[in-house]
């Protein structure tokens, strides 16, 4: 019976750290996009019609498709 005198104030005091720290989490706007992570895995990052492409000088030059 005394254990609870103990466990009882620690498990409030979990619960309101987990509470604060969930709130903040929310606050910071980490669960706002759930989604756009996974798809953006799939992007293929070196095709020049991806939004924030920067062309590099041998992706514009001709490729040469001989074999030498």
């Amino acid at each position: 019976m005394e254990a609870l005198y103990m466990l009882i104030p620690i498990a409030i005091g979990v619960m309101i750290v987990a509470v604060i720290a969930f709130t903040y989490t929310v606050k910071s706007g980490q669960y706002d996009d759930l989604e756009g992570p996974a798809y953006r895995i799939l992007m293929d990052d070196d095709d020049p019609r991806v939004p924030g492409y920067k062309a590099k000088s041998e992706d514009l030059a001709p490729k040469d498709d001989k074999l030498s």
